[in-house]
């Protein structure tokens, strides 16, 4: 019987492999978007862009392996395991974040690697192996069906790769039509993967770092007029009744890990309260308490807190300034202190290279750095990401001793981190009832947190510090993201987060005790930004002369609200997430509200103004008055061996 020819066989088409790849990809992609991802979709258009955004990636790398002939199925599969693993990541790390991977946050998993193993586990589970279904599909066909295919030519590389940008250039007219400057005025990676989808939000994104490294190098002493000129429009003249209160004083910053505002005064079913010494705190009158206090962390999340709170600068849209702009000029609370005669110290119960603190310190000015190497870091004492909260605190008090007075000094908490789980012998409190793992053990936690600043504040008691010192303890961000709303709705007796409520899930404590001065709850909406200015002026330092965007809390002329650094923003009335305009009172969605523009526009000016400064490194162009700059190499951390040796002979 003679066999009828087709013109192009079925089973060795190099054509009909490259559309089965694209198909199955395109599908699969599609799929992860409406499973894993929030990205805030509010009209058709928006469908169909999500819907057809995976194409035009799919089209261009897979259309590569095309110009390698005979090694196309190779190469297809191999394209095929790398889109799919950066799809993956995406996954896990959004199911956490709530964001997505950018290349500076590849750099801090390498500065951070081999700590990260318990947290990245607890975000995996078994199904996700589908997310690699087509990947085995098309190795299973290369290995039958497609055993032999036909060696492909340039025309056929050609046609798909003008298929591919005509595609592309379709979906960004259509994004750019329903979200005018996408790519130009866009703070929030949602709206770039909702309208570009993860692959071409990859491209961008390494095009936005090949940017950003040469502005730096483009930037000149001109370019911080426009700032200059913003700040002191912008300046909020401390509070008379407040300024110079704290001269002369002790600082101790605490940063809380993970912990958000609702936990304080929260009640278990027992009655149990689960932070019974912070709550005494808020209470007590002689500490304030600021109970609108948001966290305006991005993708560096601790380290972002930190840079937030010593620079006030906003930190970067993309990966950590601690990794990436860690060279760069800094005008810090420890320089600025330094010229007041003040010491400086770290204290952390995880390794110096964490975050690539042993570098950015030094930018800092900061004189000691007591981590891990100065603690006894035993099992018992250790958790992943470092030392236990209580045994650290304890352990701390020496060495907090031996420093010089008056000394501005950080201690950061680490017990209090995803995903929360604690050691038996740790904690005799009960977990929640809310279904959901990450959430039941983070009121253990929290409560273990709690008896370890409790005794630490007892211990500054005993030692005499407690009436000389300022003390300022604040939440760092948040530490149940949007993937546990479900339980979170359980938790604070609501049907359901909406998008106000989450926003206000941002609020962190904010706790600021000095000695001799009333405090009370303080109902004002600030940020982490705003902290600087509040206790330097509480110093007696005047911080007009400085570039700095926090607002003082205590300040008759402070703002009326708080960014985040994608662009949205809480204030008095309003709150913007995803565009979006909502009563602040009522968490109703507001048409056409004029305030939400006017305090949008405010928030992007502000960001970029920052970003001036962060990215093209302006302080270096720039000294304020009655500032003396410091030089970074002139410091070393040397360990419990040999203390930090400074270079100069003036110190």
């Amino acid at each position: 019987m003679n066999k009828i020819r087709l013109p192009i066989k079925f089973n060795n088409s190099h054509i009909t492999f490259f559309v089965i790849a694209v198909v199955t990809f395109w599908i699969k992609t599609y799929a992860a978007y409406q499973i894993e991802f929030n990205l805030g979709i509010d009209n058709n258009l928006q469908r169909f862009l999500l819907l057809i955004n995976p194409l035009s990636s799919a089209l261009f790398f897979f259309g590569i392996a095309l110009l390698f002939k005979k090694r196309v199925k190779l190469v297809m599969i191999i394209t095929n395991f790398l889109l799919s693993f950066l799809l993956y990541a995406n996954i896990a790390y959004y199911r956490f974040f709530n964001d997505f991977i950018t290349v500076p946050v590849i750099m801090q998993t390498k500065t951070n690697a081999g700590q990260l193993g318990e947290s990245a586990l607890s975000l995996m589970s078994p199904f996700d192996i589908f997310y690699f279904t087509d990947l085995f599909i098309l190795i299973a066909l290369a290995l039958t069906v497609f055993k032999n295919v036909t060696v492909p030519n340039r025309k056929s590389f050609k046609i798909v790769l003008l298929f591919a940008i005509t595609t592309f250039l379709f979906n960004l007219g259509l994004a750019e039509k329903d979200r005018p400057q996408l790519l130009t005025r866009s703070f929030d990676r949602n709206y770039l993967v909702k309208y570009l989808g993860t692959y071409n939000f990859t491209i961008y994104d390494v095009v936005q770092n090949v940017k950003s490294s040469s502005q730096r190098a483009l930037a000149d002493s001109s370019d911080i007029t426009d700032v200059e000129n913003y700040r002191k429009a912008n300046y909020a003249s401390p509070n008379p009744d407040y300024f110079g209160k704290a001269k002369g004083m002790n600082v101790i910053y605490i940063s809380m890990e993970s912990f958000q505002t609702f936990m304080i005064d929260y009640k278990m079913p027992d009655g149990r309260e689960v932070t019974p010494f912070l709550n005494s705190l808020a209470h007590d009158g002689n500490t304030f308490y600021f109970d609108n206090f948001y966290h305006q962390t991005g993708q560096g999340k601790t380290s972002d807190a930190e840079f937030l709170m010593e620079n006030s600068l906003y930190p970067m849209s993309q990966g950590a300034v601690f990794v990436n702009k860690a060279q760069n000029t800094y005008h810090a609370m420890p320089s600025i202190l330094k010229g007041q005669g003040y010491s400086s110290a770290v204290f952390h119960g995880n390794y110096k290279t964490f975050w690539n603190r042993n570098v950015i310190y030094k930018a800092f000015g900061y004189d000691q750095f007591f981590d891990a190497e100065y603690y006894n870091m035993t099992d018992e004492n250790t958790k992943n990401y470092g030392m236990k909260d209580k045994p650290f605190f304890q352990e701390s008090i020496p060495l907090l001793e031996s420093l010089k007075q008056p000394f501005y000094t950080k201690f950061i908490s680490l017990s209090n981190h995803f995903p929360f789980e604690m050691d038996p012998e740790d904690t005799d409190f009960p977990a929640g009832d809310y279904g959901d793992t990450v959430v039941d053990q983070y009121f253990q936690s929290a409560h273990y947190m709690d008896q370890a600043f409790e005794q630490f504040f007892n211990d500054l008691k005993a030692n005499g510090m407690y009436d000389n010192t300022v003390i300022v303890m604040y939440g760092d961000h948040y530490g149940i993201s949007e993937n546990h709303n479900e339980a979170m709705a359980k938790v604070l007796g609501v049907d359901e987060i909406t998008p106000s409520t989450n926003a206000k899930l941002q609020r962190v404590p904010l706790f600021i005790h000095v000695p001799g001065v009333k405090g009370g709850v303080q109902h004002q909406i600030g940020g982490q930004a705003d902290v600087r200015p509040t206790v330097l002026h509480l110093l007696g330092i005047d911080t007009k002369d400085y570039m700095e965007f926090g607002s003082d809390l205590l300040s008759p002329q402070h703002r009326n609200w708080a960014l985040f650094r994608n662009g949205d923003f809480v204030s008095s009335d309003v709150i913007q997430i995803k565009g979006k305009c909502y009563s602040n009172d009522t968490g109703e969605l507001v048409e056409n509200a004029e305030e939400c523009k006017d305090t949008s526009e405010k928030v992007n000016t502000e960001l970029q103004m920052s970003d001036e400064i962060v990215y093209k490194d302006l302080l270096r162009f720039y000294k304020p008055e009655g500032y003396t700059p410091i030089n970074p190499n002139d410091y070393e951390y040397l360990g419990p061996k040999g203390k930090v040796t400074k270079t100069t002979e003036n110190d």
